[in-house]
């Protein structure tokens, strides 16, 4: 259902799940450990796994903060995104990368929630692509001293938009990381 023409494979972004990012997030253990399944699961379906890092003054290149968490390692041959926006398309390669592996559907995971998860999702849509939500596989710190939502609620909240939103020719929608179809359509 992809605008995109030429682009009917899925792949599994995994967005900022680093030291510095998710640190101290709500969840952390159990929404890594899930990723780490679907990381799997993609490999193991044959379906390209994409990881974004982000790249900053709290985040330099090569620093500890900077490193993808221990318990994910991204294999020989998967594509790796630096990035400085919120949004992982923008001033990246990204796109080149998903046109390269004839991408056009996108299973998002990682963090944070209210900031690269929601730039993502929104920026993947307006550029064309399907994107799906795994609702259980994405995570954000405590924002609340803010006036922001607890993390849990701002988790449940962009699991709820996501489920609603859409654009002609489009596909979006929230599912768990156990009803995750990593290869084929995205859910009506």
């Amino acid at each position: 259902m992809t605008t995109l023409h030429d682009r009917p494979h899925s792949a599994l972004l995994v967005i900022d799940v680093q030291n510095g990012v998710v640190g101290g997030a709500h969840a952390r253990d159990e929404v890594v450990a899930t990723i780490a399944g679907l990381v799997e699961r993609a490999r193991g379906e044959r379906v390209p796994v994409v990881w974004v890092q982000h790249d900053d003054e709290e985040l330099a290149h090569g620093s500890d903060g900077w490193q993808i968490v221990p318990e994910l390692a991204p294999a020989d041959g998967e594509a790796r995104v630096e990035k400085q926006f919120g949004d992982s398309f923008e001033a990246t390669d990204l796109e080149q990368v998903l046109a390269g592996l004839g991408v056009g559907r996108l299973v998002v995971t990682g963090a944070e929630t209210d900031a690269c998860i929601r730039s993502t999702l929104h920026g993947a849509l307006v550029r064309g692509y399907d994107t799906v939500l795994v609702g259980d596989a994405h995570t954000c710190g405590d924002k609340s001293q803010w006036g922001a939502p607890p993390p849990e609620q701002v988790v449940a909240h962009t699991n709820l938009y996501w489920s609603f939103s859409g654009a002609p020719g489009r596909s979006t929608g929230t599912v768990t990381s156990a009803d995750v179809d990593l290869v084929g359509a995205p859910p009506a």
